[in-house]
């Protein structure tokens, strides 16, 4: 599974952006997916994840009512909605995906990684 991360960009605080991860293979539509972001000098940190069909997701607190992780499933395409950002959510945004269905937080349980897109947000 190859993923490819998108949607990064600057924008003011208050503002919003959708993050997209596209993935070959048609099994993906079976893997769990999460986003996880590391801003500089800081470690990789769980953002939000979704099993494979899209029931469960489970969100860091810190962009809990913020942000929203979805799926389509047809478009092997996991989104990442931000809004309401803050200057502290600016960092590299990585997609990842395992090859189970559940959706986790523990960044060591995800097998497939994307290469990152960074989002800056300004004050």
């Amino acid at each position: 599974v190859q993923l490819q991360a998108s949607g990064g960009g600057s924008v003011q605080a208050g503002g919003s952006l959708r993050l997209s991860c596209a993935a070959s293979g048609r099994i993906f539509s079976m893997y769990g997916t999460g986003w996880f972001r590391q801003a500089p000098g800081k470690e990789r940190e769980f953002v939000a994840a979704i099993s494979f069909s899209g029931v469960n997701t489970y969100y860091a607190d810190s962009v809990k009512g913020r942000f929203t992780i979805s799926r389509d499933n047809a478009k092997n395409t996991v989104y990442l909605q931000m809004n309401s950002l803050k200057p502290e959510d600016t960092a590299v945004y990585y997609c990842a995906a395992r090859k189970y269905g559940s959706a986790v937080v523990a960044r060591d349980e995800y097998d497939y990684w994307g290469q990152g897109t960074l989002v800056t947000v300004s004050s």
